[in-house]
């Protein structure tokens, strides 16, 4: 369980503490009258987004969440304090649900982001809050009002610049490793990686998250393999480097197509981002052999292919920069699209 990326919880706002039945009783005041206070109110509870936190690990070990319930009020008009809140932490890019696991309520994606979950009932009138001119020694107040509860989801979408994707054994990890500090396993079968990896990538005085995630089958959006959990976590992603095997794959222009097949499948627009097309592992074709797997290629994807090599570092600078300049491009055209505010006129 090094990586969790869901988990339901349940979460439950404090109970309103009861008002109070009280009368003034002190010497030489004949009619104290009534002096009970309000109940206090129940704690809420908050979802925060804090720094320092890459998984939702914390909520495999503990899924009930329960606000404090308020204090009672007490004589002498004494209110009760208000319940003790519950705050749920969670790493940039949660994602919170309903029930359903669709409904969404809240997508948090800055640091010091905090949402207002359900809010605490409120606490129950004391009797001082009913006396009046015809009932001028009331005995009985309200209780505290319950506080709201349900299940939620809580789903993890990695904040990356850029996303690799790639049948299983593509070099996704190797190219990761060679292009950052990160530290994925790495091995010669299918499916070495079992959880998104990222990868702080520096160069020219430029710097961009790279994610690596689960390599897919054909199949993937109906659950086949590791199915198409993982691909949430390049959502977010400004542009995609495809990376297709050229010694493993006989025919690298249908390995394109299954993957280009499950992006359309998955929807939620990751078969519209900005792609890069890359025949890796390069090092291991002879020039025969690397121009026929061109050619397939290049008949699938409509485009000249990058030739990509992890290993003897051939044109892994060149798409690091193709990348570089998809993500400038893609944040130019966003904010081209967000609307001017309006001048304010002049005023007095």
């Amino acid at each position: 369980m090094k990586f969790l990326d869901q988990a339901k919880i349940y979460v439950r706002a404090g109970n309103g503490g009861a008002g109070a039945v009280s009368f003034r009783r002190e010497k030489f005041i004949e009619f104290g009258g009534p002096d009970g206070g309000d109940g206090g109110r129940g704690g809420d509870v908050w979802i925060e987004c804090v720094d320092g936190l890459n998984t939702l690990i914390d909520y495999r070990y503990q899924q009930h969440f329960k606000a404090g319930t308020g204090i009672h009020g007490m004589g002498r008009n004494r209110s009760g304090a208000k319940g003790k809140d519950v705050v749920l932490r969670v790493p940039v890019g949660t994602e919170i649900l309903e029930e359903d696991n669709e409904t969404l309520i809240a997508d948090m994606t800055e640091v010091g982001q905090r949402l207002l979950l359900i809010r605490g009932g409120n606490g129950g009138f004391g009797n001082a809050q009913f006396k009046s001119s015809t009932n001028q020694a009331p005995r009985h107040a309200n209780p505290g009002l319950e506080g709201q509860e349900k299940w939620i989801w809580l789903r993890l979408k990695l904040i990356a610049d850029a996303g690799l994707v790639g049948l299983p054994n593509a070099g996704k990890s190797t190219f990761l490793a060679s292009v950052s500090s990160a530290k994925p396993k790495i091995a010669d079968y299918p499916f070495t990686t079992l959880h998104p990896n990222l990868g702080v990538v520096e160069l020219d005085g430029r710097g961009f998250v790279l994610a690596d995630i689960p390599g897919l089958i054909e199949g993937a959006h109906e659950g086949v393999g590791l199915g198409d959990r993982f691909l949430g976590h390049v959502e977010r992603t400004r542009v995609l480097l495809h990376l297709v095997d050229g010694s493993g794959v006989e025919d690298p222009g249908d390995a394109y197509r299954i993957i280009r097949g499950e992006l359309e499948a998955y929807g939620n627009g990751l078969d519209e981002k900005p792609e890069i097309v890359a025949l890796s592992k390069a090092d291991a074709l002879s020039p025969e052999l690397r121009e026929e797997r061109i050619a397939s290629l290049a008949a699938a994807c409509g485009r000249q292919p990058l030739i990509l090599s992890s290993a003897s570092r051939e044109n892994v600078e060149t798409a690091l920069r193709m990348i570089i300049r998809a993500i400038d491009k893609d944040k130019q055209q966003a904010a081209n699209e967000v609307p001017a505010r309006p001048e304010e006129g002049w005023r007095p």
